[in-house]
């Protein structure tokens, strides 16, 4: 029988205030600074506290609602979720449950299969747990509380179980991770946990419209452990009700050692948290003014612009695609492309997307604090298109400039390398290399033609390497075909 999987994600977004989602603490870099230097009795569930919303966090929830397309309530609330973990000093969190901030928004994806929509249910705003972490010390284990996570903006955003594959989920979690990171919102850096992702998984036969049983994969943050902890439970799944077994509804983790996800608790269902209303938040209203307002505001997203780099630049889809996913990459190909005026934008778009990732990849860091701003990279592209120095060159000195900071225009001039173009100084090389070879010249005019490979590497040696190629291959082949035509 064949099997089809039905997927659906809920991500959670810290937001980039200055403070928390409803005291003043500031918000501080969790991997940076010591545990607990940012905590109030508002965010330690200290009795008799009120808490305050914070406006900056409403706004940015309204950017990411509007860009997903999303029906703004104006009038939403805020409730008590009820459970109780040790990182969450109130013994509650609050969050919105039945009026959300937003509901019923789409999320374009594109995969193999082409481009369609995901729905989204709905955002809502919440506040974040503490840190757990775990030791053991002289054969005794315990756990240490760290509370300056805890009560930090969050934004949850659920989309509709319209996914099915592992491709759609990781295009999801791209799409989403790039519109919250050019909105301001989230810096997307998974490896601080700024950006979590919880996949709900169900498999049911091939054309039925009946769900299946569904288990929660909670606290995936990165695409690798997301793709393969989705694979792996649609791969259990299918074996489980191959061997006439039922699936069990539960949370699950997953072990990315062993590959695997493993069972925390059974699964709970929205009457296991006993929301009711939050009695110290009053009715969160959002005027139809300030929606338009903050949709005004909104940038060119990333779908708008792979469009726009398509049809104005006439770049592939794959080429926008990577030029569009971040939006400092897309300023630094668009500067460079103004500047680069004769330059075929493809060209910019190769070399970015090419030589300047690959330095990246290697070295780190990221497009804005590279040494070689966009309109140095059109300079150099700019004497390359000139003919003024060849490709191998031109990549040598990127190389160059990557590390040290210098023009294109100061290497070439320090170092003497500019591309030598004149025919009659290369067809003096080039008949040089002939006549000082002799063996070789009457091997190739007996017919052995791949010497000719042979003689424009002495030349472009001779040349030291500053030799226009398309000038040195077209005078090598005038000369040769005169000295084959001499000895007919």
């Amino acid at each position: 029988m064949e099997y089809e999987a039905v997927i659906g994600l809920e991500v959670h977004a810290e937001m980039q205030t200055r403070s928390k989602m409803f005291c003043a603490c500031p918000v501080v870099d969790t991997t940076q600074v010591e545990a607990n230097v940012a905590v109030c009795p508002v965010c330690a569930g200290m009795p008799g506290v009120l808490p305050v919303v914070n406006r900056q966090a409403v706004e940015y929830g309204l950017r990411v609602a509007l860009a997903l397309e999303c029906e703004v309530a104006r009038t939403s609330l805020f409730d008590r979720k009820n459970y109780f973990y040790p990182d969450l000093p109130k013994g509650y969190q609050i969050s919105q449950y039945e009026y959300p901030l937003a509901q019923h928004g789409q999320l374009w994806i594109t995969t193999s299969q082409g481009e369609r929509a995901v729905r989204v249910r709905r955002v809502h705003l919440e506040e974040d747990t503490g840190k757990l972490t775990h030791v053991t010390r002289d054969g005794e284990s315990y756990s240490l509380v760290d509370l300056n996570r805890a009560g930090i903006s969050l934004l949850e955003i659920v989309s509709e179980p319209d996914m099915h594959t592992v491709e759609e989920v990781r295009a999801y979690a791209d799409g989403l991770r790039a519109i919250v990171r050019y909105l301001g919102v989230n810096s997307g850096d998974m490896e601080k946990g700024v950006i979590r992702f919880e996949a709900n998984v169900s498999v049911r036969p091939a054309g039925s419209q009946t769900l299946g049983t569904r288990v929660e994969i909670k606290n995936l943050n990165s695409f690798r452990a997301l793709e393969r902890s989705v694979a792996y439970q649609i791969e259990e799944q299918i074996a489980a009700l191959e061997r006439g077994e039922s699936v069990v509804q539960q949370t699950l983790g997953w072990d990315e050692t062993a590959g695997k996800t493993f069972s925390q608790r059974s699964k709970e269902e929205a009457h296991d948290y006993r929301y009711f209303p939050e009695p110290d938040l009053p009715p969160l209203v959002v005027e139809p003014e300030w929606a338009a307002a903050v949709a005004a505001s909104l940038p060119e997203l990333p779908r708008a612009k792979r469009a726009r780099f398509q049809a104005e630049f006439g770049l592939t889809p794959y080429e926008a695609r990577l030029l569009a996913e971040d939006q400092a990459v897309a300023r630094y190909f668009e500067r460079a492309a103004a500047a680069g005026k004769g330059l075929a934008p493809r060209t910019l778009a190769l070399w970015i997307t090419g030589e300047l990732f690959g330095w990246l990849n290697q070295n780190g860091g990221d497009i804005e604090t590279l040494r070689v701003a966009p309109e140095g990279l059109a300079e150099l592209l700019g004497f390359l298109e000139r003919g003024e120095i060849n490709m191998a060159t031109a990549k040598t000195l990127l190389g160059d400039m990557l590390v040290s900071g210098q023009s294109a225009a100061a290497l070439i001039q320090s170092r003497g390398l500019r591309q030598i173009s004149d025919s009659d100084v290369l067809a003096a090389l080039v008949r040089q290399a002939l006549e000082e070879n002799p063996a070789e010249l009457q091997s190739y005019l007996s017919g052995k033609e791949t010497l000719a490979n042979w003689f424009f590497g002495q030349v472009m040696r001779a040349a030291r390497g500053q030799g226009n190629p398309q000038v040195i291959r077209a005078e090598l082949e005038r000369q040769l075909a005169e000295r084959k035509q001499a000895a007919s």
